[in-house]
């Protein structure tokens, strides 16, 4: 499930990536590239999702989260990292850090602090690159059971889809989704069918830690 924003990147000599028509009269920048029928061409699967987010300001860095942290005009310190089972992360430099449970913005202002005695002035940006640390869970008759990454936004029907679908002897009218509310865990009946068939309003948008049940 895919991921987390789109950032412009910039360096001191300009834009990094820009479009420039080629000889013969390509598409020009504002044209979408054209698929074999004349639609516009579909994105890549594993290509982020600009449409997903991530409030640097409400967002709580995660296990397993993947970060790209950057320092301005200090490419060795800049990089991608991911959140180790113990909650920290390891730059050059400034060794292990505790990062689980702080915002972007507070780790960003952190490794600021960390890093006055090394850099004059560092201008540091943390991006969440790939949301791991929320899970939903998929158990019973489908394709493939297991833990799967939810970055925001998916429903049951895209979570099934995700796995491979149901299995054969799937009860497709008792799937269900299991959910803790006020440290109480209630039951969401899933009208698979009626998903299914373009209800949108029937397929369930799913939360962490949500267990979608399939008899």
């Amino acid at each position: 499930m895919a991921v987390v924003g789109v950032v412009l990147a910039v360096s001191a000599k300009g834009v990094v990536a820009q479009d420039t028509p080629a000889a013969g009269g390509s598409p020009g920048p504002t044209e979408k590239p054209k698929t074999k029928a004349g639609t516009p061409a579909a994105r890549k699967p594993d290509a982020p999702d600009p449409s997903v987010l991530v409030d640097p300001d409400t967002y709580r860095i995660g296990l397993d989260d993947q970060l790209m942290i950057s320092v301005w005009r200090e490419p060795e310190l800049s990089m991608s990292v991911v959140v180790r089972p113990d909650g920290m992360i390891t730059l050059p430099l400034l060794s292990d850090l505790l990062v689980v449970g702080l915002k972007p913005t507070e780790l960003q202002q952190l490794l600021i602090e960390k890093l006055k005695p090394f850099v004059t002035e560092p201008q540091v940006t943390v991006i969440v690159q790939g949301i791991r640390s929320r899970k939903v869970y998929l158990v019973g008759n489908v394709v493939k059971q297991g833990a799967y990454n939810l970055e925001g936004g998916e429903t049951v029907l895209q979570l099934l889809a995700a796995c491979g679908g149901l299995g054969t002897f799937a009860k497709a009218d008792s799937i269900y989704v299991l959910r803790t509310e006020n440290k109480k865990q209630v039951r969401i009946p899933f009208q698979y069918k009626k998903a299914i068939n373009g209800r949108t309003k029937d397929d369930v948008i799913l939360r962490p830690g949500d267990i979608v049940v399939v008899p």
